[in-house]
């Protein structure tokens, strides 16, 4: 849904699965589970493998396998297995489901990196890591459009390898959207015993658990919410994200470090070679990731816009082509078929007509003022990733509207007091603009903004985020 965070950064561990390959079927039938994914455990065919301990070097861990239905409606649609890794105190009372992004990367394979983060959560709590529906050792693969997009939501696909994804997910790709996960979650506490649990999710997975707290809110003790992506969805053309691409590289660029205004280049730049626009837009919330002092951006910038546009070129270049990342770690494939499901279009959802959506898009960006798409354009509106991915995505059954997300977003409300919302004043990818709506949205909620600091503040964002997520979560 956003930049799952250069993935090869935050994961930097190889998948150790707990299963051999899933067993996944196509389905056929009418659609997805409920929008509030409420149809989960009382209803579906879940079963569980329990726990023992974790292959290879997760030995200090113990796994299992959730079996569940592919498509909840349709007895006999299919399965799909979801690994599970527990650390922390597995015989603990209180119960911590750390949630991962995306939306397409794995839980699993983090869960050396991300249980002893939290050492001192784990020394009273279990801590639960999946790999939600389409992701790690399950993941939906597809090699032309992983290789063309790696990590990123913004890099723009060919219109070939989109169609030949959705081709090869098949029908199925109507079961991979963030109702479908909110099903699998319940099932999951209920397999595990929990009688409520906290939820810590990041990125996307901080959508996953707004989604999942609107939907079970007796269920939920505590949430974090880090970097967090609205649970009301947000404007695929960006129009929220462009003043604060101006706003961070003119911190980060003060007149003592820079020869001039990195905003004002950009626009510079897009004006005299418009097809820079959606590259400089994925580049820079990529940098806001991995590197968000943004080294060597800002002269390459300021010699594009006095002419000389190889430097930048070279510069994005080399930056996209260092993302190897595989589908193990984050999976285009189900990235793209949950931002498609899940996403309000100027052209509307998944289920619309494919040919109508780009006049559509076009007709949508043509009303938007100049000012609200500085330091971009048009261009980079209309040909960003997630909207050229989407517009060209088959035709799908979709059941999520942006109806359902405004009573989602009422139905959080009395969970403020229960919640962190983490931000880094840096990032990009989820801007801050987002978190301070989401706590607005929340009253009671607690808003820690860390300077300096972009994407995923518990990782990356020195001893700050960790320690206000462990304070939080220890609370009783």
């Amino acid at each position: 849904m956003v930049r799952a965070a250069v993935a090869a950064a935050l994961t930097a561990v190889a998948l150790a699965a707990c299963s051999a390959a899933p067993d996944v079927s196509s389905a056929t039938g009418s659609g997805a589970a409920s929008a509030s994914g409420q149809t989960s455990a009382a209803t579906a065919a879940a079963t569980w493998s329990g726990l023992s301990t974790c292959p290879g070097g997760q030995r200090a861990y113990q796994c299992g396998v959730l079996r569940v239905p592919l498509d909840r409606t349709v007895p006999g649609a299919g399965t799909v297995d979801l690994d599970v890794a527990v650390g922390g105190s597995p015989g603990a009372d209180r119960t911590m489901l750390f949630l991962t992004g995306g939306p397409g990367q794995g839980g699993v394979a983090a869960a050396e990196r991300v249980i002893p983060r939290f050492a001192q959560v784990g020394a009273s709590q279990r801590i639960v890591l999946l790999d939600q529906r389409g992701t790690g050792a399950g993941a939906l693969r597809c090699p032309e459009l992983q290789q063309q997009m790696r990590s990123s939501d913004l890099t723009v696909p060919s219109e070939g390898a989109v169609t030949a994804c959705a081709t090869t997910i098949g029908d199925g790709r109507a079961h991979y959207a963030t109702s479908d996960t909110v099903a699998d979650l319940e099932d999951l506490r209920a397999a595990l015993g929990a009688e409520r649990w906290s939820l810590d999710g990041v990125s996307y997975g901080s959508y996953v658990a707004q989604r999942y707290a609107a939907a079970y809110p007796d269920r939920v003790d505590r949430l974090v919410l880090d970097s967090v992506v609205p649970v009301s969805g947000f404007d695929p053309l960006l129009t929220d994200v462009y003043p604060e691409v101006a706003r961070v590289l003119r911190a980060v660029c003060d007149p003592t470090r820079c020869a001039g205004d990195p905003a004002e280049a950009i626009s510079a730049t897009v004006k005299r070679w418009p097809d820079l626009a959606p590259v400089l837009l994925d580049v820079i919330t990529g940098m806001s990731v991995a590197d968000p002092t943004f080294s060597g951006l800002v002269p390459a910038l300021l010699d594009a816009a006095a002419g000389n546009d190889q430097p930048i070129r070279a510069f994005a270049a080399g930056w996209q082509s260092a993302d190897k990342t595989e589908a193990s770690s984050l999976s285009q494939g189900l990235h793209a078929s949950t931002l498609c499901l899940d996403l309000d279009f100027p052209w509307g959802g998944a289920d619309s007509d494919p040919a109508g959506r780009g006049a559509a898009v076009d007709a949508k960006v043509a009303g938007v003022p100049p000012e609200r798409l500085f330091p971009f354009d048009r261009t980079a509106a209309t040909g960003n990733g997630e909207v050229v991915t989407c517009r060209v995505w088959p035709r799908t059954s979709d059941s999520w509207s942006a109806a359902e997300a405004q009573t989602t977003v009422t139905a959080l409300a009395p969970l403020g007091p229960r919640t962190l919302i983490l931000a880094g004043d840096r990032d990009l990818s989820t801007p801050l603009v987002w978190a301070r709506a989401t706590a607005a949205a929340m009253p009671g909620s607690r808003l820690v903004v860390v300077p300096g600091v972009g994407h995923s503040v518990q990782s990356r964002g020195g001893v700050v985020g960790g320690a206000e997520a462990t304070r939080f979560l220890m609370t009783p």
